[in-house]
C-alpha cells in the first residue's frame, strides 16, 4: 500500500513553509506531568508563542511520541491544541505512540497523509516505530513505499520526516534507541540526491548535522530537554522548542530553532529516567 498523498500549495516566493513540533508526551489528566514539567502547560505555552512569533508557515509536521499514556484523550488533547494554529496537520507515531488510538487524531482534524507534494518539494513522512521497544526500526514496507516514492517525483526536491535519528547524535544511552536499521534506509535514498534534509524528534534536543549531502535536524521537545552529549540520562536546563523550516524553490532548507523564555519550564534535576 502506497502513502496517502497530499497536494500542498506553494508560497508566492516558490517555498513550502513548515513547523515542526514533536515529543509533546502529552497524557489524558492535563495535570500529569513529566519529570516534573506539566507537558499540557508546556504545550500550550509553545502554541501561544508559535501564535504571537508572526512568522508565516502552511503546514504542521508532528513527529512523534504525541501521547506518554497512550490514551485516547491525549491524542485528542494534541488535536485540541494544534488546531488553535488553524494550520493542516499531519502526524507520525513515536515509540511512546500507540497507532491505534493516535486514529483519535483524524478523527478531530489531524491528517493521516505521508506523501506531502508541492511544486518542487515532496515530503514523506516515514514510520520508525517498532511496538513495544525504544529503539525504532523501519519496515520492509516502509521501506518499499519510500522507494516508491522517490522514482514517483525524481525531479522533486525530498524531506523526509521520520521519529528516530538515523545517524548517531553524540548521547550514548540515547544512541542506542536509534533507528536499528539505518543501513537500509540509506541504502534506499542512496541513488536520489535530491533527498536534501531528514528531520527527527526523539532526542529532545536541537542538533543540526550534514552527512552525504544530506542536512540532518532533531528539533527539542515541547516539555522536557535531553543533556546534549551525555553519556548516561541527564536532563537539560534549555527550555521547550519548536522549528520553523523553509523549503526554497532552489532545494535549500533554511531553519529556525525557537524556545520559551529561559525558566519557563524546569525539570526535576533528581530524576533518573522515563
Amino acid at each position: 500500500m502506497a502513502f496517502t498523498k497530499l497536494n500542498i500549495n506553494t508560497a508566492p516566493d516558490g517555498s513550502v513553509y513548515l513547523l515542526q513540533v514533536t515529543d509533546t508526551h502529552l497524557f489524558a489528566d492535563e495535570q500529569t506531568g513529566l519529570l516534573g514539567v506539566n507537558t499540557n502547560d508546556s504545550f500550550t505555552a509553545v502554541i501561544e508563542n508559535i501564535q504571537s512569533d508572526n512568522i508565516p508557515f502552511e503546514y504542521i509536521l508532528a513527529t512523534g511520541d504525541l501521547s506518554q499514556d497512550h490514551t485516547k484523550r491525549s491524542y485528542q488533547r494534541f488535536a485540541e491544541r494544534i488546531a488553535d494554529l488553524d494550520r493542516p496537520c499531519v502526524w507520525l507515531p513515536g515509540n511512546h505512540d500507540m497507532q491505534e488510538n493516535m486514529l483519535t487524531l483524524e478523527q478531530h482534524g489531524v491528517l493521516a497523509a505521508k506523501q506531502l507534494v508541492s511544486e518542487h518539494w515532496q515530503i514523506i513522512m516515514l514510520d520508525t516505530q517498532l511496538e513495544g521497544e525504544p529503539h525504532g526500526v523501519m519496515s520492509q514496507r516502509q521501506l518499499d513505499n519510500l522507494a516508491e516514492a522517490l522514482a514517483e517525483y525524481p525531479d522533486k526536491h525530498v524531506l523526509i520526516a521520520m521519529h528516530h535519528q538515523a545517524i548517531p547524535v553524540g548521547s550514548k544511552w540515547l544512541d542506542q534507541h536509534n533507528l536499528k536499521n539505518a543501513d537500509e534506509f540509506f541504502a534506499v535514498i542512496a541513488d536520489y540526491p535530491n533527498v536534501r534534509g531528514v528531520i527527527f524528534g526523539h532526542v529532545h534536543q536541537n542538533y543540526e548535522f550534514q552527512f552525504d549531502g544530506i542536512a540532518f535536524i532533531a528539533t527539542p521537545s515541547t516539555c522536557i530537554q535531553f543533556l546534549p552529549l551525555s553519556a548516561n540520562f541527564a536532563l537539560d536546563h534549555q527550555q521547550p522548542g519548536w522549528r520553523y523550516l523553509q523549503l526554497t524553490a532552489e532545494g535549500r532548507i533554511a531553519t529556525r530553532l525557537r524556545r520559551l523564555s529561559e525558566r519557563s519550564f524546569l525539570p526535576d534535576p533528581k530524576s533518573k529516567g522515563y
